[in-house]
């Protein structure tokens, strides 16, 4: 029995607990909404906090939760955010049980809001699901708190003279559209170091790096007045590479291939002409794949600078080939003339008697004789050899001219050239020196345009 009473006691205590508590849940719902109903009662969000008095201050700050890609082609960015906006309207003041009323999106078109819009944006996007992605809430002095997540398409200037060693700084402006910096200003909520914030693991770029970013306020001027706007700036790197790995390693690669054939043998003509079409053709590709997917500017960049004189290296070394062809068929004409000359020469004797009598049997039917040398001064001994040709002789007994010399290693004018020998030497320090140059200048201007855009 005594068991039995104790447990009807505490139910009692716990339904009157209980009831006390919906009682006052109820009582502090009641009291909320007369106090919404209070601060709307005559509330105009036409005008704006304070109209006809002191300027309204904005004050702002931003959270990447996402950055990127960055389009080269198009010049923008794209990136996710929560975008914080605070301001005081005194004509929100309130004194209840809480501190901060706590709001759904509902109640943002009925108050008055700041009309901000991103000047340099191209396409912005507010978040809607499930429901509108908005956080709003007033404090007792007034004070709201406007909280947006937003995903922003901005556009990005780029200069890519440095490409692919470039750097660039992306801005994000933004400010009212239609109220003037006498009657709205925007401020950084946090200071110029802490009113961005971005995560490292917020950024998804495949292409460059994020190194930082910073803030400050402008005045923008117009023909209707001038606007209080924030900047941000974003600064990219870009990752070479992929480049490094698609264009120059196989741009090098290609002209020393191109070189190589300086030590092929200079009667090795088809192979040296295919070995240096080849690597033009190759030139000529690798040029056209590095601008597929590169915006078509009116300026040649690092890049094009690179492949240029990679291609002038392949073409040299063909032309190279071309002039050592040149001047072996030359020399070896020269050489085969001299050849016939002392042909000729040995089918020659002088008699004692100063008379010069030309053999030949009775088949050949020619026997002559010329005058002593001495008495002709003009007249040279070549020019009195006859050409050697099939109808001059057409007899075994008759010297012919030995041409097995000709294409013997003995012959100086077989195996290697000159201009091979200065070329081995002169082309790959040639290529050499560029690229040392090359390098150290576009990387130490990639330095120093990032630090001054910093």
């Amino acid at each position: 029995m005594a068991w039995l009473i104790f447990w009807i006691q505490i139910s009692l205590c716990a339904s009157n607990t209980f009831g006390n508590f919906a009682i006052n849940e109820n009582i502090h719902s009641e009291n909320i909404t007369r106090i919404l109903d209070r601060l709307l009662d005559g509330y105009d969000n036409r005008l704006r906090p304070g109209f006809g008095g002191p300027v309204t201050e904005v004050k702002t700050d931003i959270y990447v939760t996402s950055f990127g890609p960055v389009s080269d082609v198009e010049m923008e960015y794209t990136m996710d955010v929560f975008f914080r906006q605070t301001w005081i309207d005194e004509r929100l003041k309130f004194d209840g049980p809480t501190e901060i009323l706590r709001l759904n999106n509902l109640m943002v078109s009925k108050i008055w809001t700041p009309d901000t819009f991103f000047r340099n944006g191209k396409r912005s996007l507010s978040h809607n699901m499930t429901t509108p992605n908005k956080l709003f809430r007033i404090m007792q002095n007034g004070t709201i708190l406007y909280t947006m997540r937003l995903t922003i398409k901005a556009e990005c200037p780029m200069r890519l003279m440095n490409f692919p060693m470039d750097g660039h700084a992306c801005p994000l402006k933004f400010g009212s559209y239609a109220y003037p910096k006498s009657e709205i200003i925007y401020t950084w909520k946090r200071g110029p170091l802490y009113s961005v914030e971005v995560p490292e693991e917020s950024s998804s770029l495949l292409q460059y790096d994020l190194i930082g970013q910073t803030v400050s306020s402008e005045t923008m001027k117009s023909n209707t007045g001038e606007y209080s706007q924030q900047v941000v700036l974003f600064y990219l790197r870009r990752k070479i590479g992929y480049y490094i790995i698609h264009t120059y390693i196989p741009c090098s690669m290609t002209v020393v291939l191109s070189q190589v054939v300086f030590w092929i043998n200079k009667e090795s003509v088809p192979a040296r002409t295919v070995a240096g079409i080849t690597t033009v053709l190759t030139m000529t590709t690798l040029s056209i794949s590095a601008r597929h997917s590169f915006p078509k500017v009116s300026y040649a960049t690092a890049m094009d600078w690179f492949i240029a004189v990679c291609f002038a290296f392949v073409f040299s070394a063909l032309i190279e080939f071309a002039a050592v062809n040149y001047f072996t068929n030359l020399q070896s004409q020269k050489a085969m003339m001299k050849a016939v000359k002392e042909s000729v020469l040995s089918a020659v004797t002088v008699p004692s008697d100063g008379e010069i009598v030309m053999q030949s049997d009775s088949n050949c039917n020619l026997k002559k004789r010329m005058n002593s040398l001495a008495s002709h001064g003009n007249l040279s001994l070549e020019d009195s050899i006859p050409t050697y040709t099939p109808q001059y002789c057409q007899q075994t007994d008759c010297p012919a001219p030995d041409f097995t010399q000709l294409g013997t290693s003995s012959n100086p004018h077989v195996g290697t050239s000159k201009i091979d020998q200065y070329a081995r030497i002169l082309f790959p320090v040639a290529f050499a020196s560029f690229n040392l140059v090359y390098w150290v200048v576009y990387l130490s201007k990639d330095t120093m345009d990032l630090n001054s855009n910093m």
